[in-house]
């Protein structure tokens, strides 16, 4: 799929046109221009050369097929993956990538054994939305309701691409996803945090914290050296004072690293404040880490619980189709 030379090919056509061909796109959510029945014969066939609407995408659905992985192929050969959750509740949620790999190296994310190639386009981001738009309504005539940019790489080194593709999918003509059901992930790159305090976009922030403290969170998160802890949530503090909204704290449960009782109390200490939410997720393996036993994740959260901190518990994913970003696109190789 190619929408980069859009806005070109429609620079010499009807006004009107624009608003046509949004519809087709993110409204009929079309996969080929001559299903384009209100276009002309020959725009049909110049979008049809210049701007392909097919998306080269290989799924793998886990057994319970409540998450389901696609591996986009781009045009030029880069590779990407793109996550969606089917919830028990109705809700259908979208994990998207910000770039191809991810410069960060964080030990236990298999998207930094990939190295980084480039950021992805703001069309390439919405690609991805576009891709589960179009399976969700032709395999069971569902909608998008939430969005995370949780994917491969780290959306604040990709800033004014994301918010692009942010600001198009929440836009009315476009997928009109409300801006309080998309949410940004970061390691904690506090000029991104800042920026996006800013924004008039009610996007939510969600922080990868993953360690209570600055040498094991060191160890496993080299950014946390130049970003640590008291720079990190102190800026977080100041978002949330900015904003008024609430901040997710992640944080995700690894056997024998960061999972003992010892560690959920120092984890008390950082995050006992109004409008922090703390969302421990189960580890899915990599390799070179195993997820926390069930025990341990019960200890740790009744521990976080008893000392009033607001807690939720992600359910994992797609384990057995390695849900985690990262791990198809390394196990293939990503280009």
């Amino acid at each position: 799929m190619n929408l980069t030379n859009l806005s070109t090919i429609l620079s010499s056509e009807p006004a009107y046109r624009f608003k046509q061909v949004g519809h087709l796109l993110y409204k009929d959510l079309i996969d080929d221009w001559n299903k384009a029945s209100n276009l002309p014969k020959d725009l049909k066939e110049k979008l049809a050369a210049e701007c392909p609407l097919e998306i080269k995408a290989d799924i793998l659905k886990s057994g319970d097929r409540q998450a389901i992985k696609a591996l986009i192929t781009l045009d030029d050969g880069s590779r990407i993956e793109t996550v969606l959750m089917r919830h028990s509740d109705k809700r259908r949620t979208i994990c998207l990538s910000s770039q191809v790999g991810c410069p960060l190296g964080c030990s236990f994310c298999a998207t930094g054994m990939l190295g980084f190639k480039r950021n992805l386009t703001k069309e390439e981001i919405i690609e991805q939305a576009i891709f589960w738009a179009r399976y969700l309504k032709d395999k069971h005539q569902e909608t998008i309701t939430n969005i995370v940019f949780m994917g491969m790489g780290e959306p604040f080194l990709n800033y004014d691409n994301v918010l692009g593709a942010i600001k198009n999918i929440n836009d009315k003509d476009g997928l009109n996803i409300g801006a309080r059901h998309i949410s940004i992930s970061t390691v904690g790159l506090i000029d991104g945090i800042k920026k996006l305090a800013k924004e008039k976009l009610q996007v939510n922030l969600a922080i990868s914290l993953h360690a209570p403290n600055d040498h094991l969170r060191s160890a496993i998160m080299s950014i946390n050296k130049r970003y640590p802890l008291n720079k990190l949530l102190s800026t977080v503090d100041s978002y949330i004072e900015k904003t008024g909204r609430r901040v997710m704290i992640e944080y995700l449960l690894i056997k024998n690293v960061n999972d003992n009782p010892a560690q959920a109390r120092e984890l008390i200490e950082l995050v006992k404040k109004p409008l922090y939410l703390v969302n421990l997720i189960l580890y899915n393996e990599t390799g070179k880490f195993q997820p926390a036993e069930t025990e341990k994740v019960k200890i740790f959260k009744d521990i976080l619980e008893k000392a009033g901190i607001a807690v939720t518990e992600r359910h994992r994913f797609g384990s057995e189709i390695a849900a985690a970003c990262g791990q198809l696109a390394l196990k293939g190789k990503c280009k």
